[in-house]
């Protein structure tokens, strides 16, 4: 082993994005739920004449294989690069998969507005949103935001010269 190799384990630590196990996985589980019923919508959507429907349904597999690609990357065993671009989606911050997967999920509505691609699509985006309610962070708790209120209002005191109501 090279000393570039030795080096490599220890320079590579995973950031904290703030997220909770538990978070994870279920924002994982909502893309693995999402990939498939963008894949069986999109299959479903391309059996017809339009072909606005078809193109419609073909952006849906697409959808489908890219969310498996970044979410489940073992799903994709046969293919080559799948571990290559997982670790790049996982490198991402969740407000920009969040942004990535709900303009990814919301173009095939636009481009045919029908229930197929309306509901085959909502899950695909309701995983975006997961992503997009991680990225603004943990909910604060109770005794620190008491506390922030408190100094708030000394300050406010301070700046108009009054303490207790009364002027000095």
């Amino acid at each position: 082993m090279s000393t570039e190799e030795t080096a490599a384990p220890s320079k590579a630590a995973p950031e904290d994005d703030g997220m909770t196990w538990w978070y994870k996985w279920l924002c994982k589980i909502a893309g693995v739920l999402g990939g498939i019923s963008c894949a069986v919508s999109g299959v479903w959507n391309c059996v017809t004449v339009n072909p606005l429907n078809i193109a419609a349904g073909v952006w849906m597999v697409l959808n489908a294989f890219v969310l498996f690609l970044c979410e489940v990357p073992f799903c994709c065993q046969f293919i080559e690069f799948a571990n290559a671009v997982a670790a790049r989606a996982d490198k991402l911050k969740p407000w920009q998969k969040a942004f990535f997967y709900c303009g990814m999920a919301l173009f095939p509505v636009f481009l045919s507005f029908s229930f197929t691609t309306l509901f085959g699509n909502a899950i695909a985006f309701a995983t975006g949103v997961l992503y997009g309610l991680a990225s603004l962070g943990k909910k604060g708790d109770a005794v620190t935001y008491a506390r922030l209120q408190h100094q708030k209002q000394g300050d406010e005191e301070r700046m108009t010269g009054t303490t207790n109501g009364a002027p000095e």
